[in-house]
This record gives structure tokens, sequence and C-alpha cells, in this order.
């Protein structure tokens, strides 16, 4: 069994247990499989040779997580054609497609973590009472080594987007 914190993440100051061991700056990216939107199986090592930029949210159906994909929708025009933005859930791939469409979002690819949530352990975000993945943003290189991580520890919370947009200008 992984690494359970708890306390590593709360929902209104409501402390939470977080299944799975953080990664840190300078590890290689764990590479585990999510599913697409078309049912497909999606490695995070499928898009070596560009940088990442990975954000991950709750739920999508929720106010913050809706923002924050559709905040990460806009942005990926301004980014090129070496980034690729991957949103990471624990719903169902069919609840991301609908989700996907209704919002119009195209220019990030909706991962789902939903069947086994290798992801959320691996890279130490399991919501253990909720079966959610913590909200978080990753940036990796274009080798999968890890340049940027934010944990955020409020559920609530917005994520640092500056602080993630630069990493990965910095990055390229």
């Amino acid at each position: 069994m992984s690494n359970e914190r708890h306390g590593a993440v709360t929902i209104k100051g409501n402390a939470l247990t977080v299944i799975g061991d953080p990664i840190s700056v300078g590890d290689t990216a764990p590479d585990v499989s999510l599913v697409d939107n078309g049912m497909q199986s999606v490695k995070i090592s499928d898009s070596n040779g560009k940088v990442r930029l990975i954000s991950v949210v709750p739920s999508l159906d929720t106010g913050i997580c809706d923002a924050q994909t559709r905040r990460m929708n806009e942005e990926a025009a301004n980014l090129g054609d070496d980034v690729v933005i991957l949103t990471v859930s624990a719903e169902h791939p069919f609840n991301q497609k609908r989700w996907c469409g209704d919002a119009g979002v195209e220019a990030v690819q909706v991962l789902s973590d939903h069947q086994s949530m290798e992801f959320g352990e691996a890279y130490g975000l399991y919501i253990k009472e909720w079966r959610l993945n913590q909200r978080a943003m990753f940036v990796l290189d274009r080798d999968g080594k890890v340049t940027y991580t934010e944990y955020i520890p409020e559920i609530a919370q917005f994520p640092d987007y500056d602080g993630a947009l630069n990493a990965v200008k910095e990055t390229l």
C-alpha cells in the first residue's frame, strides 16, 4: 500500500487523506496510463519530445475545475506546437467527453484516471475519501523530467497559473 498522508489536502478546511508520495522537481515523471475520451489508453510518455503541462482537477463539473480547464484551453493557443497540455481528472471518459463538447474545449487533451487511479497514486494525488485527484499542476520537459510542481493544499483554491506557464516557457 502506498503512503497515506492525512491532511495533505483540505476542502474548506476539512482534512482529507491523499494516497501516494508527491513527485519533485528533478524527478523523472511516472509514466502511467490514462484513458482518453475515445476510450483509448494514453501514456504520459506518448508526448515525449514536447514540453508537457499537466493540469489536474478533481471534477470538471465544478466551478474552479471548469475555470482551470477553460483557462488551459485558452493558454494552449499561446504556447505553440512544442507544448502539450494534458488535463487529468478521475471522471469517466464519457463524462469528460460530454463536458469538453459543452465547454468547447479542444486544445487540451483531457484524460481520465477513473479506471485505475494509477496516475493519482503515482503522482501523490489520490484522495482516498472521494476517489478523486487533488488539484495540481506539473511541467515536464521533453524527456519526462519534472521542472515544476504545484500541489494545491485546499481543493477550493485556484492554481498559480503564472507560475506554471512561466515554467513551461523556461522549459522550452
